[in-house]
């Protein structure tokens, strides 16, 4: 082992559920949603109605099209927990990378698990409710920081568990774990990836505050970094920054499993975290209603259809990316470019892996135009730019507000962006 790999090992962390994580975070002291075994007790408040984005994302009118059936999402964690009430028969078969005792099922903090039911959870027995509930997940589970510290692990598991996920039949990747360095094999295996085929998301970490320096993998080009907002749809003040930020999701104010007990929720910051598990659910809804497209073309019509308000166009945030994700504007209104299958949007260049058939070419042609701008308006939300200018944001919800989306292809640059 290197001595470049052992600091890999020792700063990666998962980032933004627990409070002992480097990532900065607001972990609720004083309340938790009671949730033991099968059911919450009498009068307990389930994890869902704290789940503040759902209604604005117009997730019941989604759900009605598509709920992501079709599509398994890989999510590199700490493991999954697959007998919750809310994962019930939504797990299926992983990998656990980490070299150590247990399996990948074995959630050894909560974490992965939490991530988990963000993007398919069920919703069963007052658990938190997927955006893609119809999706499956596929754990793939690696170690944080703290247990590399205490055992001899696999230091190459995060690389292994992103060629195994591109070996798989998952299409998307979700990774709310991060580090500060590059490393060759993790790079070469998410070029890899992206030559089968796959969709990958990953977080850009919650120092802002601390450093605010590039985390990996979010950091490579073939990875859309994911940036997290709060309820007002402003950017997490700290959520990380810069041009690695992609997108941005959902992410503060979010109920978490407590720890690895599995015994009630706790409210906190799930920071990039939960963004990163919302926005590849998002991806999932799109994927599961256009089922002939390629990674590019779902990724394409999540940047045009993501809230940026009045933008210039071609101007990405370094706090946003392209804007906040919107996936009904695609699942309702049937807007979004989905481009070139096989041309990337984050790169633009040509990707291996990304044949489309003739009905996915066409789709952009067929999209059914808007019909009315104010319910447009209403499902999007409206945009909102800080005075300071620091940070651009979307409300979700609230005002309507006529959201400028683009005739066409939005241009993909990703130099142009504002402070």
């Amino acid at each position: 082992m290197t001595a470049g790999m052992s600091q890999t090992r020792k700063r990666r962390t998962p980032l933004g559920a627990r409070g002992r994580l480097l990532g900065t975070m607001a972990v609720a002291a004083a309340w938790s949603v009671g949730f033991v075994g099968a059911a919450p007790p009498a009068g307990a408040v389930d994890a869902q109605s704290k789940q503040w984005y759902l209604e604005p994302m117009h997730a019941e009118e989604m759900w009605k099209t598509t709920t992501g059936e079709g599509v398994t999402v890989a999510v590199i964690d700490t493991g999954v927990n697959p007998d919750t009430p809310s994962l019930k028969g939504q797990v299926v078969k992983g990998l656990d990378a980490t070299g150590a005792e247990g399996e990948e099922t074995d959630d050894y903090s909560g974490h992965g698990t939490t991530m988990a039911e963000l993007i398919a959870g069920t919703g069963q027995g007052g658990g938190l409710k997927g955006l893609a509930p119809g999706a499956k997940i596929m754990p793939m589970r690696v170690a944080d920081a703290e247990w590399q510290t205490k055992e001899s692990l696999n230091s190459l598991d995060t690389t292994d568990a992103i060629r195994a996920a591109a070996d798989s039949d998952a299409k998307i990747i979700s990774m709310s774990f991060g580090n500060d360095f590059k490393l060759d094999q993790e790079i070469e295996a998410v070029k890899y990836a992206q030559s089968k085929g796959k969709l990958f998301f990953a977080a850009v970490g919650n120092e802002a505050k601390k450093g605010n320096k590039p985390v990996y993998p979010a950091a490579y080009p073939e990875v859309v970094g994911v940036g997290a907002t709060d309820r007002n749809g402003e950017a997490s003040d700290t959520s990380q920054h810069g041009d690695f930020v992609d997108i941005a999701g959902p992410g503060e104010d979010l109920p978490r499993w407590c720890d690895e007990n599995f015994e009630r929720y706790c409210q906190g910051n799930g920071g990039t975290s939960a963004a990163t598990a919302i926005t590849s659910a998002a991806a999932a809804l799109i994927w599961s209603a256009h089922p002939d497209w390629t990674a590019n073309q779902v990724l394409n019509v999540l940047f045009d259809t993501a809230g940026r308000g009045d933008w210039e166009k071609g101007t990405l945030s370094n706090y946003l990316g392209h804007g906040i994700i919107r996936p009904a504007v695609n699942i309702l209104k049937g807007t979004g470019d989905p481009g070139a299958p096989d041309v990337s949007p984050l790169t633009q260049e040509k990707t291996a892996g990304s044949t489309a058939s003739p009905a996915a070419s066409a789709s952009a042609s067929s999209q059914p135009e808007k019909k009315d701008k104010a319910e447009d308006a209403a499902m999007a939300g409206s945009s909102t730019e800080k005075s300071d200018g620091s940070q651009l944001g979307l409300i979700l919800g609230g005002v309507a507000v006529v959201l400028v989306l683009g005739g066409g292809a939005f241009a993909l640059v990703r130099k142009r962006r504002t402070a």
